[in-house]
């Protein structure tokens, strides 16, 4: 026996809500939950000297002195970057890209080993510097304070502690995004807050407190949660 048009219509509607409805009310919890607006600070020789603290705590010099970084991102994007020429080899699935972080088009692009050029790579080569972007900001985000085009504010949290707020106005494949350091009594990060464009809930914490001291002396986290979600940073070796 057939089946009438307004009964599939019937089930099929039955089925997205019971798919979609417990999606949107976890969402709607998350969100009245977690949401939070941005908060207001102070720029100036304060929110600075905080900065100063927080790089201090981590031995920011090592960093600085450190010239190469190898990480593997979520056991899927793989990196080799060479700080000192700004280049990086960027590896996932079957692609390979060197990273030309000074000119972009200079990059070049590796399947199966193979030298292309042509609209895909391209394609690959954006990629490749959007998954960078994204996965060097959770290894080296707190050596950033300083980078150009970022502006540093001293905020005071409800429980009465400074915490610095970090905006960057410009660079990266999302600019505007906004940070809240989270920090101990050294100063040294354990979390941050994040105002972002790609989260559609404002002010969602992560945690920065699983480091590890490398080769060089520079301290690198290997392990942040955010949420119920866990971003690990593996095999890390610096030169």
């Amino acid at each position: 026996m057939a089946v009438k048009p307004k009964k599939i219509l019937k089930i099929t509607t039955g089925i997205i809500v019971f798919l979609t409805l417990p999606s949107l009310l976890f969402f709607g919890f998350l969100y009245f939950k977690y949401n939070e607006d941005l908060p207001t600070g102070f720029q100036g020789e304060k929110a600075d000297a905080l900065a100063y603290n927080m790089l201090e705590a981590l031995n920011y010099e090592a960093y600085k002195n450190t010239n190469v970084i190898e990480w593997t991102f979520k056991k899927r994007h793989h990196y080799i970057w060479d700080k000192n020429n700004n280049t990086c080899e960027v590896y996932w699935k079957e692609y390979k890209v060197n990273l030309d972080l000074n000119t972009i088009s200079n990059s070049k692009v590796y399947v199966h080993g193979f030298t292309i050029d042509s609209e895909l790579s391209d394609e690959l080569i954006q990629k490749a510097l959007n998954y960078f972007n994204n996965d060097s900001f959770w290894l080296v985000a707190p050596y950033k304070v300083f980078d150009k085009g970022v502006e540093r504010r001293l905020v005071k949290t409800n429980n009465n502690r400074k915490a610095l707020l970090v905006t960057y106005t410009s660079g990266g494949s999302t600019p505007g995004d906004s940070f809240l350091w989270l920090l101990d009594d050294t100063d040294k990060p354990v979390a941050f807050k994040m105002w972002t464009s790609v989260l559609p809930i404002q002010g969602l914490e992560a945690s920065w407190s699983n480091w590890t001291i490398t080769e060089t002396g520079a301290q690198l986290p290997t392990f942040h949660k955010l949420l119920v979600i866990g971003l690990e940073i593996e095999g890390i070796k610096t030169f």
